[in-house]
């Protein structure tokens, strides 16, 4: 099976983005969370998504990455139609092209880095080898042990292994940093960075935190579920150059 079935052509916006909207309703309630949203990403981008809690950045990412659906407008990832896809398409299309890091790890307590790894290698048509993966987030020495016995940037550095491990085309990264302090956040960024590089995945990073925003090649501003404004770093810095 071709796992690059629908993706984009040099021509063609990897993400293309169209009056995308979301509605939540609870009962009589009704939130905005996304309102009339065009965006075009390009393949291999690193982009920073940047807005404070609330402002529709969660939202656009779960849709981006087929975990949730828009309420109208049009979404294409390459030439593929996600706006009309089935849940049996975007399945599909979430273990073929994307993989997910949040700012909680959700690792299995039970299992050791290893077997955490392991898991999506089994659904995953052209998976990295598991050892692979974790030595590409510096993490060998501790592949037999228990997300109990790790840190908590260690344990976001096994999420990450998980994520790159069926070799996606895009990483979704919402809040990576969230819960770790300072040096910790700043050693994430550094593995999101360099997976980013060596393996030219499309990299979307949320966070409310605007030092983060020089590492990206573009910022998307997002405030009350619209793009406020959309800026090009002229100069993209390492993780390591970034200070909060």
């Amino acid at each position: 099976m071709n796992t690059h079935a629908g993706l984009a052509t040099p021509d063609v916006p990897l993400f293309q983005v169209r009056g995308l909207a979301k509605t939540y309703r609870t009962g009589e309630v009704e939130v905005q969370a996304l309102r009339d949203i065009d965006l075009d990403v390009t393949r291999g981008e690193f982009i920073v998504l940047l807005g404070p809690s609330g402002s529709g950045k969660s939202t656009l990412l779960n849709i981006l990455g087929g975990l949730d659906v828009a309420s109208a407008g049009k979404l294409h990832f390459g030439e593929q139609d996600l706006s009309a896809a089935s849940e049996t398409e975007l399945t599909a299309y979430r273990r073929r092209h994307v993989g997910f890091v949040f700012q909680f790890y959700n690792l299995i307590p039970s299992l050791t880095v290893r077997e955490n790894v392991a898991l999506v290698t089994d659904i995953a048509e052209q998976p990295m080898p598991v050892d692979e993966a974790i030595d590409r987030v510096g993490l060998t020495p501790r592949r037999d042990h228990f997300p109990a016995q790790l840190s908590g940037g260690e344990q976001q550095r096994v999420a990450i292994a998980r994520a790159i491990a069926k070799r996606p085309e895009v990483l979704l990264c919402d809040e990576p940093t969230g819960a770790l302090d300072y040096q910790t956040g700043k050693l994430v960024l550094e593995v999101i960075a360099d997976i980013h590089n060596e393996l030219g995945t499309t990299a979307i990073v949320i966070t409310h935190n605007a030092a983060i925003a020089g590492m990206a090649d573009r910022v998307i501003q997002l405030g009350d579920g619209r793009v406020l404004r959309i800026e090009a770093n002229a100069h993209r810095i390492s993780p390591s150059e970034l200070s909060w």
